[in-house]
């Protein structure tokens, strides 16, 4: 598979090639359709590609351009809606035969930002079924694989997206985070992806079951394109009261101002959680960058006790919810890991659900007050490199609350912002994630620590070890 001259191009990057007239977005959505369909077969990312709609949209932007009126920096810009999210005239089928192709009548809040902002809707990336696990593999969509190497996933559960900015399609791809599902799925494929403060950027439909944890965001090949995303993503929306208010900030202002003078900690065992040895040499060696940044770093310890007592509830009652609204006759058909959890979560009594709240009301401010004496908190993402594709989750061998997503769910139940970026690669070549992890609501904290970090580990797309897996195809 030759390389096209797009494929690893941020979006900011092509951005100025606009601006310039030396590339236009006509020429870009053909590329990213050509390369979307020369790997569905092998990565199985996609659950549906609109090549018509695209190059239309495409059209459009091309004369926004020519005329000099762009709609945002990203007019023009390919990317695609993680298949949990609604958009209009697309059905929504969350990896389950439960659901149907009837299409979606209006967008998700965040689907109509990037639209306002000109971008292009190549098509919807598959999750796990409901996007219940850091997996990425369902009953109806079959199993996406990792581009870093194809037996293995690429995490879960926007693990369409990590696949295809991974892969080089498009420079970045929308994902959701309500456990982990952007931070995992990054780190298991070597991305940026942060997880913004709750509320940063509306959610909508926001009465689902877990609308209380989840936040939107990108799973991007760079900062600045983060940053930017951000930007053109955030503020409120009356669909989701709980959003948060407008702010008068460019997130890409004081991105390189550096961390010198901060007081970071470290903590490897976050929540009690057992890390692989070799996970933990590459998270203490990306730590240390700091330090060579002019930071202080100090290691902490685990902070609080294990989740799982507390929050089982929050969860499986969440599946119970969602299993109650499926016809019994399609019961069979549910990915067998979940309806378990589900019908476990038909015990859940309103005192148990009461209990997790309270706990995470403990959490949220025993973390906002741990934060008055350090700047960032960073721990790993994941206490593994990607697993092998039939890895059955929360089985024995992979159990969610030690092996999925134990040390990313702590900032979803207390809705600070939170990141995963490269840390580097283990002995089999794997990417591992480091997670830097900030005050409440101070994503122009974290995302000024990802810039820092990007700028000292030298790490660039493409990846040899992606271009040789690709080349193979």
């Amino acid at each position: 598979m030759s390389d096209s001259a797009f494929d690893w191009l941020s979006a900011a990057e092509l951005s100025k090639l606009f601006s310039r007239r030396q590339a236009s977005p006509v020429e870009l959505v053909n590329a990213m359709l050509k390369r979307a369909s020369a790997l569905q077969p092998h990565l199985n990312a996609f659950v549906l590609i609109d090549a018509e709609g695209a190059l239309n949209a495409a059209r459009a932007a091309e004369s926004r351009w020519q005329q000099g009126s762009p709609l945002s920096p990203f007019d023009g810009i390919p990317t695609t809606i993680k298949d949990t999210t609604n958009v209009r005239g697309w059905p929504t089928r969350v990896g389950s035969y439960s659901t149907d192709e009837t299409p979606a009548i209006e967008n998700a809040a965040v689907v109509d930002r990037f639209l306002a902002g000109g971008m292009i809707l190549l098509g919807k990336t598959t999750t796990p079924e409901f996007g219940w696990k850091a997996l990425t593999d369902s009953p109806l969509q079959g199993t996406t694989r990792n581009p870093w190497n194809l037996a293995h996933s690429p995490g879960g559960s926007s693990g369409g997206a990590s696949a295809l900015t991974a892969a080089g399609v498009n420079p970045f791809n929308h994902g959701n985070d309500g456990g982990g599902s952007i931070r995992i799925p990054a780190a298991h494929t070597g991305l940026v992806g942060l997880k913004p403060s709750y509320g940063r950027i509306p959610q909508s439909p926001a009465d689902a079951p877990f609308a209380d944890v989840i936040s939107q965001g990108v799973l991007a090949r760079s900062v600045l394109d983060t940053a930017m995303a951000l930007n053109l993503t955030a503020g409120p929306d009356p669909r989701d009261w709980r959003s948060l208010p407008a702010e008068a900030r460019d997130y890409t202002v004081g991105l390189d101002a550096g961390v010198r003078g901060w007081k970071i900690g470290l903590s490897l065992d976050l929540g009690h959680v057992t890390a692989d040895p070799e996970v933990r040499d590459l998270i203490v060696a990306a730590a240390k960058r700091f330090e060579d940044l002019g930071a202080h770093v100090e290691e902490v310890g685990p902070m609080f006790e294990p989740l799982q007592q507390h929050f089982e509830p929050l969860w499986i009652g969440g599946f119970a919810t969602r299993f109650r609204q499926i016809p019994t006759q399609l019961h069979d058909k549910l990915d067998p890991g979940l309806r378990a959890l589900a019908e476990k979560g038909l015990s859940i009594t309103l005192a148990d659900y009461a209990r997790a709240y309270e706990a995470k009301s403990k959490l949220a401010r025993d973390l906002a007050l741990w934060h008055r004496n350090y700047d960032l908190l960073l721990a790993p993402v994941t206490p593994t490199a990607a697993p092998p594709v039939e890895t059955l989750y929360n089985s024995d061998a992979f159990p969610r609350w030690t092996k999925g997503a134990p040390y990313t769910l702590p900032c979803n139940l207390t809705g600070q912002p939170a990141a995963s970026m490269p840390a580097g690669l283990t002995q089999a070549g794997l990417p591992v994630g480091l997670q830097i992890i900030g005050p409440p609501r101070a994503d122009e904290v974290v995302l000024r620590a990802m810039r820092a970090h990007e700028s000292a580990s030298g790490w660039t797309w493409p990846q040899p070890r992606v271009l040789e897996t690709l080349r193979g195809l």
